[in-house]
């Protein structure tokens, strides 16, 4: 394993957090507090307890995975696209690095950043509702899996796309309405019978519901089957990255 090599991929990505800082972790910042203005202090103090936790503390959880989940996209799709956009991605192929230590280097500090944005973003919220954290390891657990994974996947979006608009399409047209359909702002069980069998489709929910377990001992799907979910995406992201490397797909061409 080229330590050096990741080395050099993970701080010259994560060195265009700090260049971008107004964009990479203000902006998201800012965004979330609005939420938790609006929807935590200003129409939770009009709403009753949704399992046995109040409104304001009950979507922190969904909110953190709102801005996790659309950063992590954003950053690894944009780390890795931005090479392929100036033809430098031919200098890294072609340098003593193994395709595991581009997916480490780049990856890793997509995760890196989201989950530095992850915890900026729980502190926050301390400023606006009380809340706390049941499992705090589980927590953790849970972030750094889910930024992980989904680092991979905007990784994989990198790749395939040809165009600067495509980078957005994933995240602004499927990932972003499936969080907010996804139990972000409230539990499935409020949703009519039908509603709550359509809604286990979306793979969103067993991400919000793992990581609001870890805060209150409550979801709406088991732990267990939220924890086998994510590692599922994750194992199918890791099958697609090996056979784009492995057959070089929008790469070597």
């Amino acid at each position: 394993m080229n330590f050096y090599a990741i080395r050099a991929i993970y701080l010259f990505e994560l060195a265009r957090t700090w260049r971008t800082l107004l964009q990479s972790i203000a902006t998201p910042v800012i965004t979330t507090s609005l939420y938790f203005v609006v929807f935590g202090s200003a129409i939770g103090s009009s709403m009753n307890q949704i399992q046995g936790v109040s409104y304001g503390a009950f979507i922190v959880p969904g909110l953190i995975m709102l801005a996790l989940l659309t950063e992590s996209i954003s950053n690894a799709s944009f780390g890795i696209y931005m090479p392929k956009y100036s033809g430098t991605i031919y200098e890294v192929l072609s340098a003593p690095v193994s395709y595991l230590e581009i997916v480490i280097g780049y990856v890793g500090a997509a995760a890196t950043k989201s989950v530095i944005l992850g915890v900026v973003i729980l502190s926050t919220a301390r400023l606006f509702v009380d809340f706390d954290i049941l499992h705090p390891l589980w927590m953790v657990a849970f972030l750094l899996l889910t930024a992980v994974t989904f680092s991979l996947f905007g990784f994989i979006i990198g790749i395939w796309a040809d165009g600067w608009e495509k980078l957005q399409i994933v995240p602004a047209l499927v990932v972003t309405p499936l969080t907010f359909l996804g139990g972000s702002f409230y539990s499935i069980g409020m949703l009519p019978e039908l509603w709550q069998k359509i809604t286990l489709f979306n793979p969103v929910v067993y991400l919000i519901s793992g990581f609001r377990w870890s805060f209150y001992g409550v979801s709406d799907v088991h732990v267990g089957v939220s924890l086998a979910m994510t590692l599922g995406f994750l194992a199918v992201c890791i099958t697609l990255i090996a056979w784009i490397f492995r057959t070089g797909y929008r790469l070597k061409n």
